[in-house]
């Protein structure tokens, strides 16, 4: 399973596209422009085929050979935010009760070690997401041309895309229902520019990047801060636990 995520950010005058690819145990940060490409230059996605974890950002439908698990938080966002454009409307309500309560069964299974959320249980859920996405998509119908609302657009994504939005409910305590550990391993990073300014050249910030990587994935394996960087400079450089095929 992996972790992608994306924002923007600036080396000199030119805006970039700072991403990450992250596990629970590993972390990498890298510089790439806003395309497909950019992101198979971080050298991780193009033969990836596990669980693809992310937002709703297009260029990720360019990996068919990976499954995906849409961030739940993204969405319950988008929900939120229907519901306040059309507040006499009670499907983006009905839609996010049932995603949140089916997180919760899926947690509640995990803990008590089950495989699969118990059907009885799952049902309800399950009934009221799809029945809420079938009012909405009625009360929204589709307009003349490619441009259409954001109700509609959520709605369709949300039919659409439903074995990706739900993926998280399948195996409990696998596939998470957020991006949380994608968006975690970007923020220090937008932090540090908002409050230092810009990178000055593309090295300096991958050189950065590389370190920040580094640290991000030793704290995870429980070392701090400043005892990754004393073993890197005492000549007993840290390196995960991972073995790799020659």
């Amino acid at each position: 399973m992996l972790h992608v995520d994306e924002t923007t950010t600036r080396v000199g005058a030119r805006s970039h596209w700072l991403q990450v690819a992250c596990t629970t145990t590993l972390t990498l940060l890298g510089l790439g422009e806003r395309s497909l490409q950019g992101a198979n230059d971080l050298g991780v996605l193009p033969e990836f085929q596990g669980v693809l974890v992310h937002d709703s950002l297009s260029l990720y439908n360019g990996y068919p050979r990976a499954r995906h698990q849409l961030c739940g938080a993204h969405l319950v966002r988008e929900l939120t935010a229907a519901a306040e454009d059309h507040p006499g409307q009670r499907w983006p309500a009905q839609i996010r009760w049932a995603l949140a309560e089916l997180n919760k069964q899926a947690i509640k299974a995990r803990e008590a070690g089950l495989t699969d959320i118990p059907p009885d249980r799952a049902r309800i859920y399950l009934e009221s997401f799809h029945r809420g996405i079938a009012v909405g998509l009625s009360l929204h119908p589709r307009a003349p041309g490619r441009k259409q609302s954001p109700a509609r657009n959520l709605l369709e994504r949300l039919r659409d895309r439903a074995a990706d939005v739900l993926r998280f409910a399948d195996i409990p305590g696998w596939v998470p229902f957020t991006n949380n550990t994608g968006e975690r391993a970007l923020r220090p990073v937008k932090t540090q520019v908002k409050i230092s300014g810009c990178h000055q050249s593309e090295d300096g910030a991958a050189h950065r990047l590389t370190v920040r990587s580094y640290l991000d994935s030793a704290r995870k394996h429980g070392l701090s801060t400043f005892e990754a960087i004393l073993r890197a400079f005492t000549g007993n450089l840290w390196m995960p636990p991972v073995a790799l095929d020659a």
